[in-house]
């Protein structure tokens, strides 16, 4: 795009003639975060049966990763994300409560805050719901949204745990917007937030959506158009799908505005489908893979995700190498521009892998930790220990001791490989001894 692009003011384009204003030297970022949304519950990830139109525009117009990866849960999968660290280095290996990720951990949105981007969070939060710990303080400029864990979309309460909470917020004020739709209200704030007047720094905005997430409280038109699935992929379909309507509502707001040339967009799921009873047992797809949500086997941690930015990365390309979400950091600051001096990340900017589809993952190993479960990845190979194996309605088994998987010889990770090779499990206990014991060098520092 040349230097001859529309000026944008609340009420929208100037009229033809008026003088334009200075292109942002910066691209602006969005990060769309999903929440239990299925290893491959897009159509451009394999999912016949789902439609999901807006979902594949993006991936047709930039980078589809099929290898990659987060924390199995909400929590440590969000601290990951903007701490770049893996889970146990971001010191939130499960979800949190009143506290969450760990006071003094420089977040993305702190660091692009300080390269002079306007930071929203707008959506879910789940790292920690005191003040010291919420969106404010943590680097970003704006939030609304909810703190906790999940809500219901119209009267926007926590029903679970407890005495109903309600649980939705601007900045430190509770606000209510009863019988307004959460994802909708996402999507003005959103949409408000890009075009504030008097502001014209790039935008970094942290798009937090709630869907598939249960409740399971789709538009009726799609649940009119799933009526043939049956239950309960049929309430989850119809949920995804709503949720790529309003994504191709943004995606229409950025293109009318003349913003999406110059907009970085990434979208991943937070972790793996659920199967818990209250989504009624499952309705995610994860094919093969073995796990969901709470497991470290592939459905748990392996989940859809894609960046776009039409102009500057390839498009209609797939990238098979593995990556992370913690990955994000330091690619945003590479794409952007921004000073990387002094972040502490475990992350790799993928900017190399994603205009150069030859290049080798920048990954040697991988690390996951959620709760009594860790496993430990190099290449094909995967040891986990205690891994949990989820099953329908929270029938979930935990699997004692050290379980060996080789995902080249068998993606299923059906069969313990242990017996046959010990001392392959035993190559991996050892990166996974080490990555501990550097941890706790670094906390007697």
């Amino acid at each position: 795009m040349d230097n001859r692009h529309l000026l944008l003011s609340a009420g929208g384009l100037l009229l033809a003639g008026t003088a334009p204003a200075a292109r942002p030297a910066k691209p602006n970022v969005i990060i769309i975060y999903t929440d239990d949304h299925g290893t491959l519950d897009m159509g451009c990830f394999g999912a016949a049966d789902l439609r999901t139109p807006h979902m594949d525009s993006l991936a047709a117009s930039g980078v589809r990763f099929t290898q990659f990866y987060a924390a199995p849960v909400s929590s440590a999968s969000r601290a990951s994300l903007l701490t770049g660290q893996f889970t146990r280095r971001a010191g939130l290996t499960g979800n949190a409560g009143y506290t969450g990720l760990p006071l003094g951990k420089e977040t993305l949105a702190e660091r692009m805050r300080d390269n002079g981007y306007r930071t929203a969070c707008i959506g879910k939060w789940h790292l920690g719901s005191w003040k010291e710990y919420a969106p404010n303080s943590r680097g970003f400029d704006y939030f609304w949204g909810f703190l906790g864990g999940c809500i219901d979309s119209y009267s926007h309460f926590y029903y679970w745990g407890g005495p109903n909470r309600h649980d939705l917020w601007r900045n430190g004020e509770e606000i209510h917007e009863e019988g307004k739709f959460f994802a909708a209200e996402t999507l003005r704030e959103a949409e408000e937030f890009i075009l504030r007047d008097g502001d014209d720094r790039p935008f970094f905005l942290y798009w937090a959506v709630n869907i598939p997430h249960y409740p399971l409280q789709p538009a009726k038109k799609w649940l009119d158009h799933y009526a043939d699935l049956p239950a309960p992929r049929r309430m989850y379909a119809a949920f995804v799908s709503t949720f790529d309507d309003y994504l191709g509502r943004l995606r229409a707001f950025l293109r009318e505005r003349g913003l999406e040339e110059n907009t970085l967009v990434i979208l991943q799921s937070d972790n793996g489908h659920s199967t818990e009873v209250r989504t009624f047992g499952g309705g995610g797809y994860c094919g093969d893979y073995r796990g969901g949500k709470f497991s470290l086997f592939e459905g748990g941690i392996r989940v859809p995700a894609i960046v776009s930015w039409p102009g500057h990365l390839p498009q209609g390309e797939t990238r098979d190498q593995t990556a992370m979400n913690i990955d994000w950091f330091p690619t945003i600051l590479e794409l952007c521009g921004l000073d990387a001096s002094g972040i502490d990340v475990d992350g790799w900017s993928l900017v190399p892998l994603l205009r150069d589809a030859s290049e080798k993952s920048p990954h040697d190993v991988l690390h996951f930790d959620f709760e009594r479960q860790w496993a430990v990845r190099q290449g094909d190979w995967k040891l986990l220990c205690n891994a949990i194996d989820v099953r329908p309605d929270d029938r979930n088994e935990t699997l004692e001791g050290l379980y060996l998987t080789n995902l080249g010889i068998d993606p299923t990770e059906s069969e313990n490989l242990l017996g046959e090779y010990p001392e392959k499990a035993q190559e991996l206990l050892k990166l996974r001894e080490a990555y501990v014991a550097s941890l706790e060098e670094n906390d007697r520092r």
